[in-house]
């Protein structure tokens, strides 16, 4: 019987896990720190992976269990909505850290990206991640 912990044996098997993802959400938000961007919500698309503690293996049907992308993508409209933010990394940042508030999170990537900087670019923009303290 195989368990969900770690096992350094050779051929072990990797332990079980459950990963939660928004990708490529798009929200308006007063970013950046150059003059041309100051007090002018430009576009901003935000994706994020999270990942439960090993333990947590997949909730299957359980709603009790999930980790809810609801409450992910509120987090990340409630960051973009609450003023000006200077760098694409402090956005990451707030976001890996209100991530964080559900205790089975392990583990956080957080991209976020301007899309309308360069014409000849789809995006510019930081990704963080973060592993849970222990």
């Amino acid at each position: 019987m195989t368990d969900a912990r770690s096992d350094d044996r050779p051929g072990a098997a990797a332990p079980a896990r459950y990963t939660v993802t928004v990708r490529g959400l798009t929200v308006m938000c007063s970013i950046g720190i150059r003059r041309e961007e100051l007090g002018k919500p430009q576009r901003v698309r935000v994706s994020v992976e999270l990942e439960a503690a090993a333990d947590g293996a997949s909730p299957g049907d359980d709603r009790r269990r999930i980790i809810n992308y609801e409450k992910v993508v509120a987090a990340i409209r409630d960051i973009a909505g609450s003023g000006h933010i200077d760098l694409c990394e402090g956005f990451a940042e707030r976001l890996c850290a209100a991530c964080f508030a559900d205790p089975r999170v392990a583990r956080v990537r957080a991209v976020v990206e301007k899309l309308d900087i360069y014409p000849d670019a789809e995006g510019v923009g930081a990704s963080i991640e973060r592993t849970r303290p222990e």
